[in-house]
């Protein structure tokens, strides 16, 4: 069975790693090293010093700052509802259990993803999708959170503009913001600025809401959703400033 030794043999690599990084192994070790089920910080920790009469330890004058490091990486793994305590007396005495989410991303390997998707701010994401979207995020949904966000970005442009509800895709998009004629363009603008927002609208739409319209649209890069989503945000901006009272 696995160890923190033996999974990480080099002390300055455990203390180098990043809480979250480490928690990653921890969430693994604490798995491995259930008894009934539970799991205890101990467990692991007295990983730390090795097995009695072998030398598999970290060296004694780094045991403190390994300690440490696995305390940082265990309370995140709480913090994030990774590891919950156990109802009753065995949770007051330290014992947890693996949440339903820490079993999922074990099972599906897929803890990186999930640390990645914590890190992507939901402050970039427009009030009216925020909640919503920053979820199908963090669960991997990327499809469903790229098509909500364009689905919004059209029904915020056919509510600015007062059109009617058959008025979708691209063609709202250049009504809405036709250079002349728009309800949602800024005749203070320059012509060609009035004429490329149109086509910054309509590009957005048509790249990345009717495909997902029409047909399934598989996205593979937790990446590549984010900056979609924060795209659809600065349009939903957009419209929000134009909107007229």
């Amino acid at each position: 069975m696995p160890t923190l030794t033996s999974l990480i043999p080099d002390v300055d690599v455990l203390v180098g790693l990043a809480q979250e990084e480490l928690a990653e192994i921890v969430l693994q070790l604490a798995k491995e090293h259930r008894q009934n089920n539970l799991t205890h910080p101990q467990v692991i920790a007295t990983q730390i010093n090795g097995t009695p009469d072998m030398i598999n330890g970290y060296p004694q004058n780094r045991r403190r700052q390994a300690e440490i490091a696995l305390a940082e990486a265990w309370n995140w793994l709480s913090v994030q509802g990774l590891l919950i305590p156990e109802p009753g007396t065995n949770g007051n005495n330290g014992w947890m259990l693996l949440s339903r989410r820490a079993e999922a991303l074990l099972a599906n390997n897929s803890f990186k993803s999930y640390t990645r998707s914590l890190d992507f701010p939901k402050s970039l994401l427009h009030p009216s999708i925020a909640d919503e979207v920053w979820i199908d995020l963090a669960r991997g949904d990327l499809e469903t959170a790229v098509f909500k966000s364009f689905r919004a970005v059209e029904i915020s442009v056919r509510t600015a503009g007062r059109f009617a509800d058959t008025e979708i895709g691209t063609q709202l998009m250049r009504k809405a913001f036709d250079k002349t004629t728009g309800p949602l363009t800024d005749n203070r603008q320059p012509e060609a600025e009035r004429e490329a927002l149109a086509h910054l609208f309509a590009g957005a739409i048509g790249s990345y809401k009717n495909p997902h319209s029409h047909r399934t649209v598989t996205i593979n890069d937790r990446a590549d959703a984010q900056e979609m989503v924060v795209l659809a945000s600065h349009l939903l901006r957009i419209v929000e400033s134009r909107t007229h009272p």
